[in-house]
């Protein structure tokens, strides 16, 4: 495959990297490299391969059973109490989910946004949900494709060039590969590879590649479409990593991205500021369109209505998860607690959908010739063991570190 045709595969991909590069992936990777460097540079290697090993069997899911794993997941299920606890468990957890992180998208693109105009993240928010909910309200695929592969262009370009301006240390950089887990960065290992590996990116990649490719003949172009597009999301939060690494002294502790753009202000006549604005809105817009896109997929999925982009409950079901971020974000509503909520259910939720992915990607009267090898299944086995670890760190970080008992029952 020649690079003009590689280019042509670009699709569903690139929903997938815009939904996982975020604001909070930008926030942690922001802070882990202030305060670490490039010594967890090599989480995001692991979280980068993590993420296709489960995205490649969502992808050939939806391409090759024409199902969303939604659909998959509740016709797996002939008990009625197994299936009905299984619609309920993703309707909840993505539905919510979705939501919740949805104030922090939409915050984090006004705050690129007002960073660059001087108007109030208040404006830009609102703003931000109107543009991206009129996108997602005219169904039409293609274009919100484009759309996506315009911003995560724009995105990349930022991110990359602000790295190349900050002139990194290279072998500091080759040397942060080197797995090694310093005291007191078990959490942040832990929020980056959350913040990557994402529950309800494998229920809009398994629908979205039905919109674009028709069956087995596509699955080279779109696994070439996965991998491509999972690596440039890679990229751009590496990017991140090695620029606050360069601006920050080692062992820096920042809070926000705010400190991040303080900090780049004054670097190259304040151009890399304005990269970084840019950036962070084209990261927080594209997640603000791909969150609730993806639990309106997990939802009429998982329920059994249509998943056509024009239907009335599909729309309903997005509407919904978009005007919560929109109504947060427009009375200036601090996005931590709901954001921690959403971190807590994709950590508790992502173990199961990865254990039912595995088991549904073996079933052969679903996928015929096309169900996973025994390397595959072995890949999908140690990622799903890390999630879970993961998810025992965030709960163990939200509910005894953070006190979180607290913030999840005042969220609730």
């Amino acid at each position: 495959m020649g690079i003009v045709d590689r280019l042509k595969a670009i699709g569903p991909g690139a929903l997938v990297a815009a939904a996982f590069v975020g604001p909070g992936t930008v926030t942690t990777a922001s802070v882990i490299g202030a305060e670490y460097a490039y010594v967890l540079v090599w989480t995001i290697a692991f979280s980068i391969l993590a993420t296709m090993v489960l995205q490649e069997m969502s992808a050939r899911l939806g391409l090759i059973s024409r199902e969303g794993l939604g659909e998959a997941l509740r016709d797996e299920f002939s008990n009625p109490l197994a299936k009905w606890a299984s619609v309920l468990l993703v309707v909840s957890a993505i539905g919510i989910g979705t939501a919740a992180f949805q104030t922090g998208n939409i915050v984090g693109g006004a705050a690129g946004l007002a960073t660059i105009t001087g108007v109030s993240e208040n404006v830009w928010g609102p703003l931000i949900g109107i543009v991206a909910g009129a996108l997602l309200w005219s169904g039409n695929y293609k274009l919100i494709e484009r759309v996506f592969i315009g911003l995560v262009a724009v995105m990349g370009g930022a991110f990359l060039l602000n790295a190349i301006m900050v002139r990194p240390d290279l072998g500091a950089l080759a040397g942060g590969l080197v797995p090694t887990i310093p005291e007191g960065s078990a959490y942040l290992i832990a929020g980056l590879v959350g913040t990557t590996v994402v529950g309800y990116n494998l229920f809009l990649h398994a629908s979205t590649v039905q919109e674009r490719w028709d069956g087995p003949d596509d699955l080279a172009e779109c696994r070439t479409d996965t991998i491509g597009m999972i690596v440039v999301g890679g990229l751009i939060t590496t990017a991140i990593v090695v620029t606050a690494a360069a601006v920050f002294p080692e062992g820096t502790t920042i809070a926000d991205v705010g400190e991040m753009a303080d900090q780049l202000e004054p670097v190259f006549g304040g151009y890399a500021l304005t990269f970084f604005a840019i950036g962070l809105f084209a990261a927080g817009f594209t997640s603000a369109m791909s969150a609730p896109l993806a639990g309106a997929y997990a939802t009429a999925g998982a329920l059994g209505w249509e998943r056509d982009l024009k239907s009335t409950r599909f729309r309903a079901i997005w509407v919904t998860i978009l005007s919560v971020g929109v109504v947060f974000s427009a009375v200036g509503f601090d996005p931590v607690q709901v954001i921690v909520f959403a971190q807590v259910a994709n950590g508790l939720l992502l173990p199961i959908i990865a254990l039912f992915l595995i088991y549904a990607m073996n079933n052969e009267a679903l996928l015929g010739e096309y169900t996973n090898s025994t390397l595959q299944n072995i890949l999908g086995g140690l990622v799903t063991l890390v999630v879970v670890g993961i998810g025992v760190q965030t709960l163990y970080d939200v509910l005894i570190v953070q006190d979180g008992l607290d913030v999840l029952f005042g969220f609730l």
